[in-house]
């Protein structure tokens, strides 16, 4: 079976999630094309994600001619397919309130899209993200192309879902895939309850040959790491301020921070502030190598985020051995609990600080316990070849569904 793979930005240093799926869905016989809209503006820091780089085809970057000289040869031989895909196009921008050039450029992609799956000879789209990706997949879907289905994340998906259409989406889809319990149930509220049995919960997933138990002990030195972009929902101020306490009883403690973004100046400023220039180090964005090294190495993962889906650094450092530090919002609980880590209020810098402090004060055998515990649940829950096959099956029965694209959904 032959699928495309359908991204916004493709790849990114966050999506090596989206890589492993890739790598493992080939390795069971299923035969993936990588499609993006655009590239990724910064460097790529780690190899195989300059790989798959490579192996991308790009809808926007660089085809802006090649864009407009599809959709006039598609308004030639395909009028009926683009008729029905304009009505679509219609509901999404009514939806959304406005946006016309935004959801123009979406149906020159679908158009492109259409064109060249049909040359690849693709049989069904796999979006990953159920905004811009997947409305260009639906667009695509209209125009006659392949059928499609979508994986959705969260937490910003669900925030307006009226306004991205989600139900639409939804009702168009052969499948939906959602990452987490938390998750299904968003898409069902999004959708209504007549598309649950259609809506299947297929976890992101680790290949844990990868990511075998750290050796590590968990002595003194150990730090906490943190891997993340530096944003406001990701709370590294937070941790600044929660480590300025924790300081005053553990002046040694260690706090590494992975990762870069708007929050960069906001963190350093408070860094400074509390002279915490000894304790707290911000290292960048680092390849897989170096982030898997260091979350082997480390006390525990700590991630106090606002919002978040099911973060995949969780399963790496539970399946590494670590302990998680992290906050009961969206899926994260059905992770993690205190059996494995500590779970925590989004937004406490009490709480946050707590949790270093017992984190520093726990022996270090209940430490690995603790991971030998959040390691379990990973290969559990989380393989990525048991993930890789349920996704594939959901991709054959897709395929054995047939029809044209209907009239579609007012909603």
């Amino acid at each position: 079976m032959k699928i495309g793979y359908l991204l916004n930005t493709y790849p990114v240093t966050s999506s090596t999630f989206i890589r492993r799926e890739i790598r493992a869905l080939e390795g069971q016989g299923v035969t993936v094309m990588r499609y993006a809209v655009r590239r990724w503006a910064d460097a790529l820091v780690d190899p195989l994600d300059r790989e798959e780089q490579s192996k991308t085809r790009y809808l926007l970057t660089g085809q802006v001619p090649r864009l407009l000289t599809r959709a006039m040869a598609e308004a030639v031989t395909n009028p009926i397919g683009l008729a029905r895909a304009i009505g679509t196009w219609g509901r999404l921008v009514r939806n959304a309130g406005g946006g016309v050039v935004r959801h123009a450029a979406y149906l020159l992609e679908a158009v492109s899209l259409r064109r060249q799956a049909k040359a690849d000879r693709i049989e069904h789209i796999h979006a990953h993200f159920s905004t811009n990706a997947a409305a260009v997949a639906l667009l695509c879907y209209r125009l006659g192309g392949p059928s499609y289905s979508f994986t959705a994340h969260g937490p910003d998906e669900f925030i307006d879902w009226g306004r991205s259409s989600l139900a639409l989406k939804v009702a168009e889809a052969r499948f939906v895939a959602a990452i987490s319990h938390y998750c299904r149930v968003q898409l069902t509220l999004a959708a209504g309850m007549e598309h649950w049995d259609k809506i299947h919960i297929v976890r992101c997933g680790l290949d844990l040959s990868e990511f075998p138990p750290s050796k590590a002990g968990f002595d003194a030195s150990a730090p906490f790491v943190c891997v993340g972009r530096l944003c406001p929902q990701k709370a590294q101020v937070l941790i600044v301020e929660a480590t300025a306490r924790v300081v005053l009883s553990h002046p040694k403690v260690k706090v590494r921070l992975i990762g870069d973004g708007e929050s960069r100046a906001n963190v350093e400023a408070a860094i400074a502030r509390h002279g915490l220039e000894g304790n707290i180090e911000l290292m960048g964005w680092q390849a897989n190598d170096v982030v898997r090294a260091e979350l082997g190495r480390a006390r525990a993962l700590l991630l106090p985020s606002f919002a978040e889906g099911l973060p995949v650094v969780i399963m790496e450092a539970l399946a590494l051995g670590r302990p998680a530090i992290s906050t009961y919002i969206a899926g994260i609980p059905e992770l993690v609990d205190e059996s494995c880590g500590w779970i925590i209020p989004a937004g406490s810098v009490d709480h946050i600080a707590r949790a270093l402090t017992d984190c520093l004060e726990t022996p270090s055998q209940a430490l690995a316990d603790k991971g030998a515990t959040g390691r379990a649940r990973v290969q559990s829950a989380h393989d990525i070849d048991t993930n890789a096959r349920t996704l594939a099956t959901c991709f054959a029965a897709a395929k054995q569904v047939s029809g044209q694209p209907r009239g579609g959904s007012t909603r």
